[in-house]
């Protein structure tokens, strides 16, 4: 599967649009994460703990996107992004989120 940020791929051209295809996660540090996370904040830099969990929630959120473009029949995904938000105060949200397409090599 490509999955580029960019509206072409080099050497491919869309052979079909698919249309929109998401990959959606929600996750929560646990109470020791959080702990450790506002004691980090305390002196300052940066908080490991929820680095860690923002960069496996994105992996996750953009894996989900994959299988849901493999199921519409796509072979890749163009314009791909990230966005994020909270729910409450203690999980995040991370969709990824594009347009699912077929390429063929340009002769």
């Amino acid at each position: 599967m490509i999955v580029v940020t960019s509206e072409h791929v080099a050497g491919y051209r869309i052979a079909e649009t698919k249309g929109q295809v998401f990959g959606l996660v929600v996750r929560s540090r646990g109470i020791g994460g959080n702990i450790m996370a506002g004691l980090r904040s305390l002196v300052g830099g940066e908080i490991t703990e929820y680095t860690q969990l923002l960069e496996e929630a994105r992996r996750h959120a953009l894996d989900r996107l994959v299988k849901n473009a493999n199921a519409m029949g796509a072979n890749g995904v163009v314009m791909m992004r990230f966005d994020s938000s909270e729910i409450g105060q203690t999980m995040s949200e991370i969709v990824a989120y594009g347009t699912a397409v077929v390429l063929v090599l340009e002769a």
